[in-house]
């Protein structure tokens, strides 16, 4: 398999770039990401992955080892080919594709052009695990919604007078306990325990 090619940038366009090496010229398909990173430096190194189809052997490349690795998790999973992972990952970032799967946000997966429901939800189940380990993100530090809650809290008790090390393994322990819960019951539960 072709790992990476590094070479001379000869056109790049949204969706494809050109890179010249020793005189042979590649055509990767790439993402929206990969194409705001590459800069017009003459040379240039782009990871790939080379698919291969009785119809056709396309090459996709991508500015870090990340997003292959996301881009191979992908279209590991059964309704999701190339094409859709490309959109995908031109879609979000790396990082948001990474916790919206370990966060089971499917509506972030579902807002990505070509993916159902179903399809979001089966993403989830077969990768959920595989991020988790693979990336080393803890299930907590992914919800978009306790973080939020947790620095308003903490600011609120921090309004209060407690200082932040006083209330911070509170409210997590808090959080933690009753996930649904509300601001305002947070602050008044840590109140009570302070």
């Amino acid at each position: 398999m072709i790992t990476h090619i590094k070479g001379k940038l000869i056109e790049k366009n949204p969706t494809y770039a050109i890179i010249e090496c020793n005189g042979v010229g590649y055509f990767l398909n790439i993402s929206l990401n990969t194409f705001s990173a590459i800069s017009d430096a003459e040379n240039l190194l782009l990871y790939t992955h080379l698919n291969v189809r009785e119809d056709a052997h396309t090459l996709y490349g991508f500015i870090n080892k990340l997003e292959r690795e996301i881009f191979k998790l992908l279209i590991s999973v059964s309704g999701v080919g190339p094409s859709t992972a490309r959109v995908m990952l031109s879609s979000m970032t790396t990082e948001q594709i990474q916790h919206a799967i370990a966060s089971n946000d499917t509506a972030a997966i579902q807002s990505v052009k070509g993916i159902g429901a179903k399809t979001a939800q089966r993403v989830i189940i077969d990768l959920k695990d595989k991020i988790l380990k693979t990336y080393s993100i803890s299930e907590d530090s992914l919800d978009y919604n306790h973080n939020t809650i947790k620095n308003e809290a903490l600011s609120a008790l921090e309004v209060l007078g407690y200082t932040k090390r006083q209330v911070e393994k509170l409210i997590q322990k808090i959080i933690q306990e009753t996930p649904n819960i509300t601001l305002e019951e947070i602050i008044k539960k840590a109140l009570k325990n302070l």
